[in-house]
This record gives C-alpha cells, structure tokens and sequence, in this order.
C-alpha cells in the first residue's frame, strides 16, 4: 500500500512538472508574438536608415531626411504630409481646410514631448526636452504644404 501511494505520489508531480512547463512555453510564445519587436531592435543609424528610404506603401507618412529638412510625403485627401526632425525629436505635419495639423510627433531617445499644439490652426509645434536642452518645431502651411515657421 504504501507503495502504491508512493507512486501516486510521484506520478502527480511529474504531470504538474509538465503541465507548468507547457504552461510557462506557452506563455513565453504568445507573450513574445504580442509584445516582441519583430526582427529584434534598431539602433539609431537603422532607424534613420529606414525613415530617410520611402515607405512600402503610397498613402504612408514620409520620411524624414536626416537633416532637419522636411522631405516630401504622399498625398492625401488634406493635402501633403512632410517629416520634419530635430535632434530632439520628429512630427509629420499635413494641411488642410483649417489649417496645419500635427499627424504625429516621436521625442528621440532620452527626450520627452514637453508641450504640443496639435492644431488644425494657422501654426502648431512641439516642444522636445531633453539632456542637451529644448528643440522645437513650429509648423505652418504654404500653400497645402506644411514646412517650418520662424519662431516670432
């Protein structure tokens, strides 16, 4: 008897050992699918890389050139959307009917959005803070484009 419940024993620890460790593989498989960077991570001269090349489809955002220079984007049923980038950061701005509107804004690596007037208005901005300080861009339309305002 006593045997027997020895074996009982260990025969339900084996089947718990088991079912956790398809357990846990399961979740390490889906929680890798959900929340894992397909094809690993960039480093910044890749990232740069892939948005100064053009988009793989026609009605994405453009790219940025690197240089702090907008670079032309696809059109849309707004108007034409263009990148512009700061060490800080980038946005991409498009025109419309009432005016420039901010599609989009990143902060570059260890910056932070520290204000943002997302429009539509006659100009928007975004302000980037950072270790090296503030960059900020204001944007206004000429035309249907979108392109870099002085600051007053």
């Amino acid at each position: 008897m006593r045997r027997r419940s020895l074996l009982a024993v260990a025969g339900w620890l084996a089947t718990a050992t088991l079912a956790t460790l398809i357990g846990v593989a399961a979740i390490r498989w889906v929680g890798e699918s959900i929340a894992g960077t397909p094809g690993g991570v960039l480093s910044q001269e890749e990232v740069e890389r892939a948005l100064a090349s053009p988009g793989p489809t026609a009605g994405g955002p453009p790219a940025a050139t690197g240089t702090g220079e907008p670079s032309a984007g696809a059109a849309t049923g707004a108007g034409r959307r263009r990148a512009f980038g700061t060490a800080g950061g980038s946005a991409v701005a498009e025109c419309g009917p009432a005016g420039v509107r901010l599609v989009s804004w990143t902060p570059a690596q260890g910056y932070r959005v520290a204000d943002v007037e997302q429009g539509p208005d006659d100009d928007v901005e975004v302000t980037f803070a950072g270790p090296a300080g503030e960059f900020e861009l204001k944007l206004r339309c000429v035309g249907a484009e979108p392109v870099q305002a002085d600051d007053d």
